[in-house]
């Protein structure tokens, strides 16, 4: 293999850094991992959790905070699946991990129909085995895979199909109440863990069972994404922001916001509507050219473009 020039190496550095950082600061943002934790790194073979435990054991390694990591695979004993791979990979880099095998594959196709995507009754059942394993391991923290884009899909899964406002968090209990779950990879995008993964050279493992699916509602949603970050960069930034930034007042839940009892006291509200006219947003000048281009005159566009 040839060494890599100096320019591509420059990059990947910088790479490892960036993402490293946005790991670091989603974990401090979020209180992620404290000192004394026993977390749980949960590796499916896919490039996002082998980038998440890389990562995880890189800080785990300079950070100023003493925490164990224990990598955890569930065998669903999806047909064709290398077993060897991944206990070759955790033995090579000395990593303590435990492989469980249950054959959640067979109970799903059972269940589900032919053409029918599978992934919510796989997830349900995994994340339940999980739950048992993180109880038997002693462990405080379970650690998911689930970058940027991830909650940004999850977000709009649940808006045009779910009826809510609703993504993933970064960090949350589960529902059975007695775990505490996290993301560290929150700020993380896809396309920089893709890279990632290529670099150091994982050895990914597919999922047939919710690989294989045609269709499915998740990945309209991705290559919708796809397509805006292509057209217009920033955009996907912008909408996680937007995560990070909720207003409940400008919303219409009465459940989380008291709009009846909402009164008028004479006193400034940091919140409170400036006009009574709806808020205007001004567009990238790309954007911009780009939806108007069959209706601008070319004089109109000077003038836009001089702005």
């Amino acid at each position: 293999m040839e060494p890599l020039s100096k320019k591509v190496q420059y990059n990947t550095n910088k790479l490892r850094k960036r993402l490293r950082r946005l790991v670091g600061t989603a974990i401090s943002d979020f209180n992620m991992i404290e000192p004394g934790d026993r977390v749980m790194v949960c590796l499916s073979g896919g490039k996002d959790s082998y980038a998440l435990l890389d990562i995880l054991r890189n800080l785990q390694a300079h950070a100023p905070l003493d925490f164990e990591l224990i990598a955890v695979n569930l065998d669903q004993k999806q047909p064709g699946f290398p077993e060897h791979v991944l206990p070759e990979y955790l033995t090579q880099i000395g990593m303590p991990f435990r492989i469980v095998e249950q054959d959640t594959y067979s109970v799903v196709k059972r269940v589900i129909a032919e053409g029918k995507t599978t992934c919510s009754l796989c997830s349900r059942l995994r994340r339940g085995v999980l739950y048992r394993v993180a109880t038997e391991l002693g462990v405080t923290k379970i650690a998911l895979g689930h970058h940027r884009d991830d909650i940004l899909e999850t977000f709009f899964l649940n808006m045009f199909y779910g009826g809510k406002l609703k993504a993933m968090p970064p960090k949350l209990i589960s529902d059975d109440g007695h775990h505490i779950v996290i993301r560290p990879l929150a700020y993380c995008k896809e396309k920089d863990l893709a890279v990632y993964a290529e670099i150091e050279n994982f050895p990914i493992i597919p999922c047939n069972l919710c690989g294989s699916q045609k269709n499915m509602q998740r990945q309209v949603i991705k290559e919708m994404m796809q397509q805006w970050d292509k057209k217009f960069p920033g955009r996907l930034e912008t909408m996680f922001t937007a995560l990070q930034n909720v207003q409940l007042s400008h919303l219409a839940d009465k459940a989380r916001y008291n709009f009846q009892g909402l009164k008028p006291n004479g006193a400034p509200v940091a919140d409170g509507d400036k006009a009574f006219d709806e808020e205007i947003f001004e567009p990238p000048i790309a954007e911009l050219l780009s939806l108007t281009k069959n209706t601008l005159t070319k004089n109109n566009l000077t003038e836009i473009e001089s702005d």
